[in-house]
């Protein structure tokens, strides 16, 4: 049952086939067998769950269907603030920290019917793109224990790819939906900033950090993102649309599509075994009848304004804190942060500003952009991160990573979807990248290519 889709619960509990206690009961079974090894959801609210289940099955009794995840169990992210269940951050400086309220998207949630089973592994404040943290230690990949499962959404991901939960949520900064998602085959989206309101009380302009949905399938994530999308008055950044469109069809012709790939996103380093499975994407595309154009892309001008405004961000967040209290990373961007000057803002504004200008003629001539997610398939578990790839050395921990976080600066949508497998069955995702505010289209190319390849319907051998 665990491995079922999200719609394919809701059918059944709609159908009163099966109760919300009885589904929320298998994946406490599933969670209870496989989460001692993978090490994904840090914080379990089983007691609590089961009377929201009591409660959604007396509803169901009653006819009454209270919203569209109605008796649905899902799991948060260690970011997001839950009322009345620990958030930590990651951080011992907050290992006993339990917030007096949901954040937007929490509720939003809850409010849906969703039932909150516990919270999911991330790095210190989300800082990386491997889950490892002093207070819960390392989340592991379900397909490989021994490599990491990607990050900072990684215990997200991991428990979405084990069947501990159909649904969860995540945040994007430089990677952190996308990355996991492809380390562990599943789906994750990075929503153009504002389609999921991110309300904040000392960054609500701060657009490359964004949280999204992560599921099993494109049609999943879909259902979740017609939840938490949508406009509220609390981020001067949010879209006015609901999430409406979201529920409706994925359907879509990929034969009018001009579709622009790049290999390595304008010269970057890949992996050989990330290079051979992320180059099925173009066939599969040209396939399903759409118009693929290899395309040589310079993106190089975000390398700066990511690193610039990631830093400016950390002091902004964290430079008030014990620095002798936090991470090595943490305190690492923090210090970067505190060099940032006037004119570094400048130019990287201004890098950033010509970007999106030359990617808006772009995509006047393409529908979407496909390229590698990482460059490179899950590492092993025990490297805090990837110092090499395909015989570059890597300069520090971001710089692996250049594949997403050159993408975030973009304003962009990009989804994560599984394209293959490694020679030693590693997952591989590919990402499609999307005009600004065009989050449905991209979901839709996404559905269609999932469909066509079937990699994300293959499970982990975890029993």
């Amino acid at each position: 049952m665990f491995y079922l889709t999200a719609l394919e619960m809701l059918e059944l509990l709609r159908t009163r086939q099966v109760g919300a206690v009885e589904l929320l009961r298998a994946h406490l079974r599933r969670i209870e067998e496989v989460n001692p090894r993978v090490n994904a959801i840090v914080t379990l609210t089983a007691e609590r769950a089961l009377a929201e289940a009591e409660q959604a099955d007396r509803d169901l009794a009653r006819g009454e269907w209270r919203g569209p995840l109605h008796g649905l169990p899902v799991a948060h992210k260690d970011l997001t603030e839950t009322a009345g269940i620990r958030t930590t951050y990651g951080s011992p400086l907050f290992a006993d920290h339990v917030p007096p309220r949901d954040s937007l998207l929490v509720r939003r949630m809850r409010e849906a019917g969703a039932i909150t089973l516990g919270k999911t592994n991330t790095p210190e404040f989300g800082t990386g793109s491997h889950t490892v943290n002093e207070l819960f230690g390392v989340t592991r990949n379900p397909y490989d224990l021994s490599r990491s499962a990607g990050g900072s959404s990684g215990g997200a991901a991991a428990a979405l790819a084990a069947g501990m939960v159909p649904l969860a949520d995540g945040s994007d900064m430089g990677g952190s939906l996308r990355n996991p998602a492809s380390f562990c085959n599943v789906v994750g989206l990075r929503p153009t900033p504002g389609r999921v309101p991110a309300p904040s009380p000392t960054a609500a302009w701060f657009t490359l950090g964004v949280p999204g949905p992560m599921a099993r399938t494109v049609t999943d994530l879909a259902l979740l993102m017609s939840v938490i999308s949508g406009f509220d008055a609390s981020s001067p950044l949010s879209v006015t649309e609901s999430g409406a469109a979201f529920a409706g069809s994925l359907e879509t012709d990929p034969a009018r599509l001009r579709i622009a790939w790049s290999p390595d996103l304008g010269g970057l380093p890949v992996d050989p075994e990330t290079a051979r499975v992320t180059a099925l994407a173009p066939r599969v595309l040209e396939g399903l009848g759409a118009r693929v154009e290899q395309v040589r892309l310079d993106l190089s001008d975000a390398e700066e304004a990511f690193r610039v405004y990631r830093a400016w961000y950390y002091a902004l967040s964290y430079g008030g804190m014990p620095a002798e209290r936090l991470g090595a990373n943490v305190r690492w961007n923090v210090e970067q942060g505190l060099k940032v000057t006037g004119a570094d803002l400048a130019r990287a504004e201004r890098l950033r500003s010509g970007l999106y200008r030359r990617m808006s003629r772009f995509f006047g001539d393409h529908d979407f952009l496909v390229a590698p997610v990482s460059q490179v398939p899950p590492f092993p578990v025990g490297e805090p991160y990837v110092s090499e790839i395909a015989g570059e050395p890597m300069p520090d921990y971001l710089a692996w990573m250049r594949s997403a976080y050159w993408v975030s600066v973009l304003h962009a949508p990009a989804i994560s979807v599984p394209c293959g497998f490694t020679g030693d069955g590693l997952p591989v995702g590919v990402q499609i990248v999307g005009r600004p505010f065009d989050d449905l289209g991209v979901l839709r190319l996404a559905h269609v290519f999932e469909r066509a390849t079937g990699h994300g319907a293959r499970r982990p051998a975890l029993r």
